[in-house]
């Protein structure tokens, strides 16, 4: 199975127009998916909405089975949804591996999460103009949701707004990104396929501009979650109308290494956070500041944990890091680097790039100013700052249009407190790297980094809404 599909709802239909998947590996075409116009994207809306009244009526135990059997299935095709994920994305297989790991572990606590989801009972007599009387709110499903998915979690960005939005009830028209068609296509397809899916609940459309603006702009959906750009973040704010909508943007990840630190382990972590799926993460470590008393001696321990990761074909077992998605990318990367050169920064590690395999990257002297920690570079590229203490580094990582998650490296109690109250994020971790996430937190960011929060219990939040009942 290489071709992708439309779903306008449960019907799978094929085109006479494709367009064609080449590996960013191989250069070879690895899937087709159909061009999708317009018209695909409001056909699958109006499906949408006219299978949001038996969405609405189906039993929670329906949609819960629904989802498990989903999980079941995904597991039993594990590996063959890992390999395509490499083919489309060369993510390295071992890394798609756990990214449909972490899937099956979405789709499973979106279930066990809805069956606890309730409303509350309000004591209206609690103030003295109320009365007593019976009072309650319930939750229920926002209609049709439109979810939108980037290329670097082409599987479990996926699962994060399919599975909270499908169990609360509602129906789904989704766009997944251009360079995984056939990633999504699978995963939908056993969603659309389970003996206890809703019917019509879901359609999958693909395409770029064309599509996406049709299905922001329409008024049939209710709420819109959207990964991608901020650029793009921000087209989706401005054309969306009166819609609920949420929004997981850039990052430009910052941590602190603080003189009490464990340097091993924080070069150990750093090096992955930095490193990890090419730097292609919204909270992958951008910017390293550094106490002076410690600077160097990290610097070289960072150096040396980078050299040791494994950079090469996707399809081994042991390889670390693969290519960027694409050729611009790799320019691009190159460009921030010799950027950064010129204005007085070292690369600890010589720029590299083979194919579309761009080497770790690890610069130091580097400075504020420098636009190489400003914006966000999404490439395996970090850089250190030298910093005096945390007085000196909280301003500068604060300093930034991003704050999806920070992170600190110490054994100071009181300067752990500190981080979490003062450092301006979504998320603030302590003795790890910034790019860690758990799929069961809430997660996302504030500033320029998004609105709204994922997680399943805090996504269904967003695909919910409140009805206040009073029996008098």
């Amino acid at each position: 199975m290489k071709s992708a599909k439309i779903f306008f709802g449960s019907d799978e239909v094929a085109k006479e127009h494709t367009s064609d998947r080449v590996s960013p590996y191989s250069g070879e075409v690895v899937s087709t998916a159909p061009i999708c116009t317009k018209h695909d994207a409001q056909k699958a809306l109006k499906i949408a909405k006219e299978a949001c009244v038996e969405a609405k009526k189906s039993t929670l135990s329906q949609r819960c089975n629904w989802l498990l059997d989903v999980a079941s299935k995904l597991r039993e095709q594990k590996e063959d949804i890992a390999q395509t994920i490499t083919d489309e994305v060369a993510k390295p297989i071992t890394f798609a591996r756990i990214e449909v790991e972490r899937c099956i572990e979405t789709v499973t606590l979106s279930a066990e999460t809805m069956r606890t989801m309730h409303g509350e009972t309000i004591n209206t007599d609690a103030m003295p103009s109320g009365k007593k009387t019976m009072a309650f709110f319930t939750r229920e499903p926002v209609g049709v949701v439109v979810a939108i998915t980037p290329f670097n979690f082409p599987l479990n960005l996926v699962a994060h707004k399919l599975a909270p939005a499908l169990v609360a009830g509602n129906t789904v028209v989704l766009k997944p990104t251009p360079e995984a068609p056939l990633t999504a296509y699978k995963f939908a397809k056993l969603f659309i396929e389970s003996e206890y899916a809703v019917k019509d609940a879901l359609s999958v459309v693909y395409g770029d501009a064309e599509v996406g603006s049709a299905l922001i702009t329409s008024d049939i959906p209710r709420a819109i979650s959207f990964t991608g750009s901020v650029p793009v973040g921000d087209i989706v704010t401005k054309s969306a109308g009166i819609k609920k909508i949420g929004l997981e943007l850039g990052g430009n990840a910052a941590t602190f290494i603080s003189d009490s630190a464990d340097l091993d382990l924080a070069a150990t972590r750093c090096a992955l956070g930095a490193f990890v799926n090419s730097g292609q993460v919204c909270i992958s470590l951008q910017r390293i500041y550094v106490d002076a008393s410690v600077y160097d001696e990290f610097a070289t321990k960072m150096a040396n944990e980078s050299k040791k990761l494994v950079v090469g074909s996707p399809y081994d077992d042991d390889t670390f890091m693969g290519p960027l998605i694409d050729a611009e990318s790799c320019e691009r990367a190159m460009s921030w680097v010799q950027s950064a050169i010129d204005e007085g920064a070292r690369a600890l590690l010589e720029p590299k790039i083979d194919g579309r395999i761009f080497y770790p990257c690890v610069m130091a002297d580097v400075r504020d100013d420098m636009a190489i920690v400003c914006e966000e570079v999404f490439a395996p590229i970090v850089s250190l700052v030298k910093v005096n203490g945390f007085d000196d580094a909280l301003p500068r990582m604060n300093n930034s249009p991003y704050g999806l998650q920070f992170s600190v490296f110490t054994n100071d109690l009181d300067l752990t407190k500190r981080a979490i109250s003062e450092l301006n994020a979504g998320g603030i971790v302590i003795n790890d790297m910034p790019t860690l996430r758990f799929d069961i937190q809430p997660y996302g960011g504030v500033k320029l980094s998004g609105v709204g929060r994922e997680g399943p219990k805090y996504a269904i939040e967003e695909f919910t809404e409140i009805k206040s009942v009073v029996i008098c």
